[in-house]
């Protein structure tokens, strides 16, 4: 067979767009925040073209806003904004989990049980950055036998809205066992076909969520202007 065939590999702006998006994910660069293309450009040691085209991709998935003046801010939502985040998250996702629980296999039951494993090994090292990654790949693993794509894709943008939130909660979490005992009781009402059971304990997993964030945004953004 002759000719050669193209491998895809991870442009430079795709490789800047991922550090800058885990960055925003973990609050190193925090809500509002002035990010200028020249520093970074710098910080990375690159031109400002692919700098100007990562920025581009996070403006696209509304985690930063680009100015006309070549800079960017990180997105800052208002609460009404991050509870509609949520609350569009317990639509989506308990729709999905609905239709999941049904046509769940042995084997997408394991890969759950093996990625909630994974998760609370984070829970108990305190690593805040992988808890909340691992956290988003639970959920979208109860969700994926659904085989819903479209859904799904709406949902990855909503959760990227989500995630830094998500994140922010469970670095101050102090209590942190409830949310392990209704991950865990998640997928053992998932196991045993218990549908309408499971999307209650999810409705009621985000909406705790939602509640909790949203004291926490109060309070953090009072004392910003205090």
């Amino acid at each position: 067979m002759g000719g050669k065939r193209a491998i895809k590999r991870q442009s430079l702006p795709d490789v800047i767009a991922d550090d800058i998006r885990e960055r925003i994910l973990n609050g190193d660069l925090a809500e509002g925040a002035t990010i200028r293309q020249e520093a970074l450009a710098e910080e990375y040691t690159v031109s400002r073209m692919p700098v100007r085209e990562a920025l581009k991709r996070l403006d696209a998935e509304g985690l930063v806003q680009l100015t006309n003046n070549q800079g960017a801010t990180v997105t800052k939502h208002s609460l009404d904004e991050i509870g509609e985040i949520f609350d569009l998250r317990i639509l989506i996702e308990v729709d999905l989990f609905r239709s999941a629980i049904p046509v769940m296999s042995a084997s997408q039951i394991a890969r759950c049980e093996q990625i909630l494993e994974a998760m609370e090994t984070s829970y108990d090292a305190d690593d805040v950055g992988k808890w909340g990654a691992l956290n988003y790949d639970y959920h979208s693993a109860l969700y994926a036998p659904a085989n819903r794509w479209l859904t799904n894709e709406v949902l990855q943008r909503i959760n990227l809205q989500s995630d830094r939130y998500v994140r922010m909660h469970l670095s101050v979490m102090k209590q942190r066992d409830p949310a392990r005992e209704e991950h865990r009781e998640l997928l053992a009402l998932a196991r045993e076909g218990k549908v309408e059971e499971a999307c209650a304990v999810l409705t009621h997993h985000i909406s705790q969520t939602k509640e909790n964030l949203l004291k926490l945004m109060v309070a953090k953004r009072n004392g910003d202007t205090g």
